[in-house]
């Protein structure tokens, strides 16, 4: 594909600048509709006179249909999106770039989706639309799914659909709720990806923070003891990672612990626990669910995380327990990198 490409270009030098424009057009279709041309025209920062002739041009090659509520894509369209995605990948050299930040990160995988999260929602759109296709191909039916919070994995709980392997699965919260909004919270995470998928769910009743006399008196509860215990038995975990400062305002941590976690130069959160650059542990929150000591070889430890403001992050969590799999976005492998980041 990548030579036949170099060839065409003799011929076509823009080819490549055309073919991820429409492309760039029906990915946005399709975790976005319907959507307005104004709004499109917005997101993906084209002029609206040039937009006008590429919706045109798609909607006479039948895969995109125009409505009063604005554009969709047709079936053909998804189609055709499924099939260029590998090929598209490798044209627009994302495929190097996933070789070259598994090596970096000395992990065995790493998806990269196109784009920069910290610019466009709808890249963490995808970010999520891939960890679905994923967890689809890594899943078997009566499954346990261990999911955290956060932003990215309420992405992925909106990507959801169902699949014959996700029947009689199991989607458990990793841990407790943060104390801000609900719809980030680990529980709300799991049970929306269990209502999607048609799965089924167990709630984790407890807040994220507790004093160390509550977390003992808690965790010897029936409930919270059973669930803890499936949660060791999970097959597959999901996870963020977070920036260390931000994570530990919306934990409306103590000045004091915020004071030390600066001195202790913390960038790096995942699963309560605060990391340095270094990969080493600085701090941990005194939570109930899923421990990083819980974590075991025959569990599948899939981290999803994007935007280039958490290369940083990213690279501390991994270099204390590198996951099985990663799927980020282009700003963060880029700026992981050390390369340009996309806008």
């Amino acid at each position: 594909m990548r030579d036949l490409l170099e060839l065409q270009k003799k011929l076509l030098p823009d080819v490549l600048e055309v073919m991820g424009k429409r492309y760039r057009i029906l990915q946005y279709l399709r975790l976005m509709q319907p959507v307005g041309r104004r709004t499109l025209s917005a997101s993906l920062n084209i002029s609206e006179r040039i937009l006008r002739g590429e919706v045109t041009f798609l909607k006479n090659q039948s895969l995109v249909e125009i409505h009063p509520a604005g554009m969709t894509l047709t079936d053909e369209g998804e189609s055709l999106l499924e099939g260029l995605e590998e090929a598209m990948k490798s044209a627009f050299g994302l495929s190097d770039l996933e070789k070259e930040t598994a090596a970096a990160l000395q992990i065995g995988q790493v998806i990269i989706v196109s784009g920069n999260s910290d610019h466009y929602v709808w890249v963490k759109k995808e970010l999520g639309r891939a960890c679905v296709q994923l967890m689809k191909n890594r899943i078997s039916p009566s499954d346990i799914i261990a999911v955290a919070g956060g932003t990215t994995l309420a992405a992925v709980a909106e990507m959801m659909q169902p699949h014959p392997n996700f029947q009689d699965v199991m989607f458990l919260p990793a841990r407790g709720g943060l104390g801000e909004k609900v719809e980030i919270q680990s529980s709300t995470i799991s049970s929306t990806m269990a209502t999607k998928a048609h799965a089924h769910y167990k709630l984790l009743h407890v807040p994220d923070q507790l004093s160390e006399e509550a977390r003992e008196s808690l965790i010897h509860e029936p409930g919270i003891k059973e669930l803890v215990q499936l949660l060791r038995q999970s097959k597959l975990v999901i996870h963020g990672i977070g920036d260390a400062a931000t994570m530990a305002e919306r934990r409306e941590t103590s000045s004091a612990t915020l004071g030390s976690l600066g001195k202790k130069a913390a960038v790096a959160e995942a699963f309560g626990y605060y990391f340095d650059r270094d990969g080493t542990i600085v701090h941990k929150e005194k939570t109930i669910g899923l421990q990083l000591n819980d974590l075991t070889e025959r569990q599948t430890v899939l981290t999803v995380a994007g935007g280039a403001s958490k290369a940083e992050a990213i690279a501390a969590y991994m270099k204390y327990r590198p996951s099985d799999l990663l799927i980020t976005d282009e700003g963060a492998a880029r700026a992981l990198l050390g390369y340009k980041i996309p806008q």
